[in-house]
């Protein structure tokens, strides 16, 4: 099999919409107080946008899209922070039936390849509470916990 991670075409709409579909699956699994069911996460004029912003990247094995993954580029620089230009990690999901075979790692590799070509100074990304599976590949991969968010529910 060949694994490839390239930048998402207008033919891809329809897997990534799948894929997202299924990790919104998972958020209304662990955590239905806060997310509802939605077959419509992208919609067509927003994947197209998506698209055309040339941070959205497919993973494909022999051709089949098997894994999204959407980053952003962001400057930061306040009175409180050192000034720094980040890669932060949006979005970033599996297909369900390809999990644990890689294809993170694959993004991962992508990323680094981003951070390197751009000089950013670092990666960030967050993950579900509930998604034990990605923060233990993601620790793996040598990201540490940056800040935690809490909540307080009525």
């Amino acid at each position: 099999m060949e694994y490839e991670v390239r930048n998402a075409q207008g033919s891809d709409y329809k897997d990534v919409k799948r894929i997202m579909n299924q990790v919104q699956n998972m958020h209304v699994e662990w955590r239905p107080d806060i997310y509802r069911p939605n077959e419509d996460m992208i919609t067509e004029d927003i994947f197209k946008l998506m698209v055309g912003s040339g941070n959205l990247y497919v993973a494909t094995i022999d051709d089949k899209v098997v894994g999204v993954l959407e980053i952003n580029h962001k400057h930061i620089e306040t009175p409180a922070h050192v000034t720094r230009d980040i890669i932060f990690i949006d979005s970033m999901a599996v297909d369900e039936n390809y999990r644990g075979q890689g294809i993170g790692h694959l993004f991962f590799d992508k990323v680094k390849e981003i951070k390197k070509e751009t000089n950013a100074d670092g990666i960030e990304l967050q993950v579900n509470a509930k998604n034990k599976a990605a923060y233990k590949m993601y620790s793996k991969c040598g990201f540490t916990e940056k800040s935690i968010n809490m909540e307080l529910l009525s």
